[in-house]
C-alpha cells in the first residue's frame, strides 16, 4: 500500500473514532455494557450511523463529503457524493461560529423521484475542520400542522357565519319588539342558526374524537339492520321535507365489530348528504351485502352527481361539491369526513361511485363478525356500487 492508502486508511479510522466519540457522547448512559466480542465500540457506532433512520453526513473543511450513510442519499442531502448546497453553506457557518445551525434542505418542488416533503438538518462542529449534518424526515410533522393550521382557519370562518347571524337577527328582533309577526319571523331565524351552529360544534367535537383527540370504545358485536333502522329513522323528517323515499332492501342478519353509535352517525350522514343533494322526488336506497368477509352498506342517490376530478376531494374537511346548495341545507361540510374516520376507526373503507346528473353511491365497507353466515347463502346482487343506480 502506498504512502497516500496508509494515510487515507488513517483518515477514515480517525474519523470514525471521533463519530462513535460523538453519538456516544449523544447518547451517553450511566453504564455501559461491553461490545459483543469481536466488535470495538467504533464498528458498533459506524452501524447504528449506516443504519440510523437520520441521514448523517461528514464534512471536511473544503465542504466535500467525508462519509454519509444511505439515509443522507434517501433524503436528498447527499446526491453524486454531493452535499446538499445549503447544507454546506451551513457548514461553513458552524466553522466559523463554532455553534450549532439549523437548515432546511427539503428537495426543491418538482424534484423527480420519490423525495420526502421536508427534511430538516442539525449541523454541528465534529473536530476541528469537520462538520457532521444530522438530517431528518419532517414530513409528517410539516403535514400535520399544515392540516391544524387549515382546520382552525376553516372552523373559524364556518362558525363565524351563523355567530354573526345570531347578532344581526339579534338586533332584528330588538327592533322589530312592537311586531309581533316581525319577532316570529326573526325568532324562527335565530333557532336555524342555533340549530346549524349546534350540529357544527356536534361534528367538530365527533371529528376531534374520532381523530384521536380521546380513546375511542371498545368494539363490540354489532347488528347492522340496527344501525341502518335507526339511520332511517333519523333521516327520515329530512327527506320527507323534500319528498323523497328511502327504501332498503331485506334484512340481513349481518354483524359488525364496531360501536353503534358511530356507525349510525356515519351512515346517517351518508343518508342526509344523498337527501340533500338529490331533487325533490327522487328515490333513495340503500342496500347491504357481504362480499369477502365484508359486510357492504351502499347508500344510491339519483342527484346531480360529483365530477371526478372533485371525488378524491369530497372526504376532506369543510369541501362542499355545492356551496350554495350546502348552505340551503344547512349542511358543515363535515359529514364525509366523519364517514371515513369512521369507517377507518372500524379497519374498514368508505368507497364513492359517481357520474354528473346520474347520481352516486357512497358504500361503507366494514370488517364482518366471525359470526356472519356463509357467504355462498348471501345474495350479492343487491346493493352492487359498480354503477347500476
Amino acid at each position: 500500500m502506498t504512502t497516500t492508502g496508509y494515510l487515507a486508511v488513517s483518515i477514515g479510522l480517525a474519523l470514525i473514532g471521533v463519530i462513535a466519540a460523538f453519538f456516544v457522547g449523544r447518547f451517553t448512559a450511566p453504564r455501559r455494557p461491553k461490545a459483543p466480542e469481536g466488535l470495538t465500540v467504533a464498528d458498533l457506532m459506524q452501524r447504528i450511523v449506516q443504519d440510523s433512520h437520520d441521514g448523517i453526513v461528514v464534512l471536511n473543511h473544503f465542504g466535500d463529503v467525508v462519509l454519509h450513510n444511505p439515509r443522507a442519499e434517501e433524503l436528498g442531502v447527499v446526491r453524486n457524493n454531493r452535499v446538499d448546497d445549503r447544507a454546506r453553506k451551513a457548514a461553513e457557518a458552524v466553522r466559523n461560529s463554532n455553534e450549532v445551525v439549523y437548515v432546511d434542505v427539503s428537495p426543491p418542488e418538482g424534484t423527480k423521484g420519490r423525495q420526502p416533503a421536508a427534511v430538516h438538518a442539525e449541523v454541528r462542529l465534529l473536530t476541528e475542520g469537520f462538520t457532521v449534518v444530522d438530517a431528518s424526515d419532517e414530513s409528517e410533522a410539516v403535514r400535520l400542522e399544515k392540516t391544524r393550521r387549515d382546520f382552525v382557519a376553516n372552523v373559524s370562518h364556518e362558525l363565524k357565519t351563523p355567530v354573526g347571524a345570531l347578532a344581526l337577527l339579534a338586533e332584528a328582533v330588538l327592533d322589530a319588539s312592537d311586531d309581533q309577526d316581525e319577532v316570529r319571523r326573526f325568532s324562527a331565524k335565530i333557532m336555524q342558526e342555533a340549530t346549524r351552529l349546534g350540529v357544527l360544534v356536534t361534528e367538530l367535537i365527533a371529528l376531534s374524537r374520532l381523530q384521536g383527540a380521546e380513546k375511542l370504545p371498545e368494539l363490540s358485536d354489532t347488528e347492522i339492520d340496527v344501525v341502518i333502522n335507526e339511520a332511517l329513522s333519523r333521516s327520515k323528517l329530512a327527506a320527507e321535507s323534500v319528498n323523497i323515499s328511502i327504501t332498503t332492501d331485506e334484512p340481513s342478519g349481518f354483524v359488525v365489530p364496531g360501536d353503534r353509535s358511530l356507525l349510525v352517525t356515519a351512515l346517517t350522514n351518508l343518508l342526509d348528504n344523498a337527501v340533500a343533494y338529490s331533487p325533490p322526488g327522487s328515490p333513495v336506497s340503500v342496500s347491504r351485502r357481504l362480499v369477502d368477509g365484508h359486510v357492504e352498506i351502499a347508500v344510491t342517490d339519483r342527484g346531480i352527481g360529483i365530477a371526478e376530478d372533485q371525488q378524491g376531494r369530497v372526504f376532506e374537511r369543510f369541501y362542499r361539491v355545492d356551496k350554495a346548495r350546502s348552505r340551503a341545507t344547512g349542511g358543515t361540510g363535515l359529514g364525509l369526513a366523519i364517514v371515513k374516520h369512521v369507517a377507518a376507526n372500524h379497519g374498514g373503507e368508505v368507497k364513492l361511485w359517481s357520474l354528473p346528473g346520474t347520481g352516486s353511491t357512497f358504500t361503507l365497507r366494514l370488517p364482518a363478525a366471525a359470526t356472519e353466515p356463509n357467504p355462498t347463502l348471501v345474495p350479492t346482487g343487491a346493493g352492487d356500487s359498480g354503477g347500476e343506480l
